[in-house]
């Protein structure tokens, strides 16, 4: 199989799990060579996502780097199993890759908690809000760019309502609820829509009203999905440079001190709706 030219996160992340393990064993790229009947070289580019590798392969190294843990094996065999192109594929070259790779984040999580302080997190927007938030970018963006966007973004809330949906809860603070994206009119329609998607079942929104007062982490929109095992918890976060990735255990538990925070500071699920629901009357 030829290497990637632009391996996606999931695949980076699988290598990096790779490599982690071999290093936890002590052992040499030479040693992991030798085993798989394969050059150094390739290995190297296992381990960084450039070049893929079989689900029989990945159990092969984790037994011989001692590795017992079966359910984390078996989650790092699924992520290396050969995929047809999946939906969000059609959109490569057309958008940034970073883009595609929250999706395919998005896609496979067992559950995401996310926390917003400026905008309505992704999952939740109405197609009028994310041309709005489009129409704001920095470089300004092409209407045909901004359409692209608001089509990806409105098949990515379909984690929400497959028939196994992602369990979702987002903490949106209230300065999220009150910058009017899109004008008075287009900002009481996304309200609207943050008041019902909060009745499905699966989707839970809590508000974190300003009187909380200070709130911990840079005002920065996280997204942290749940792997099929805590080593494979990732959290996502917005820049203006683009998405950012990381699961070193450190980030994590500091994401998850923030989201705990935002769990304490915010409005019961029902009063939540209340709230926003009066917003759009205001």
């Amino acid at each position: 199989m030829p290497p990637r030219s632009l391996p996606s996160e999931r695949q980076k992340r699988l290598g990096a799990e790779l490599r982690k393990m071999r290093n936890d064993a002590d052992e040499t790229t030479e040693f992991a060579a030798r085993l798989l009947g394969l050059d150094r070289t390739k290995i190297s580019n296992i381990e960084a996502g450039v070049r893929a590798i079989t689900p029989e392969r990945v159990r092969t190294l984790a037994a011989n780097y001692g590795c017992g843990n079966e359910r984390y094996v078996e989650a790092l065999a699924a992520m290396a199993e050969p995929r047809t192109p999946d939906w969000w594929e059609t959109y490569r070259g057309r958008l940034p890759a970073g883009l595609l790779d929250i999706i395919e984040l998005e896609w496979h999580a067992r559950s995401i908690r996310a926390g917003a302080f400026l905008h309505v997190p992704g999952l939740l927007q109405t197609g009028a809000y994310v041309r709005a938030v489009g129409r704001a970018a920095l470089p300004t963006l092409s209407e045909h760019e901004i359409e692209l966007r608001v089509a990806l973004r409105l098949q990515r809330q379909q984690i929400l309502h497959r028939t196994e949906p992602v369990p979702y809860t987002a903490y949106i603070h209230e300065a999220a609820l009150r910058i009017n994206f899109g004008g008075a009119k287009g900002m009481r329609a996304q309200l609207a829509h943050l008041g019902e998607a909060s009745e499905l079942s699966q989707v839970e929104v809590r508000v974190v009203p300003f009187s909380s007062g200070a709130f911990p982490g840079a005002g920065q929109a996280l997204c942290y999905a749940s792997g099929p095992v805590p080593q494979l918890d990732t959290v996502q976060l917005d820049s203006a440079h683009g998405p950012g990735f990381t699961h070193a255990p450190a980030q994590l538990d500091k994401y998850r001190a923030q989201l705990d925070w935002m769990d304490a500071s915010s409005l019961s699920p029902g009063a939540s709706r209340d709230f926003i629901l009066g917003l759009t009357k205001a």
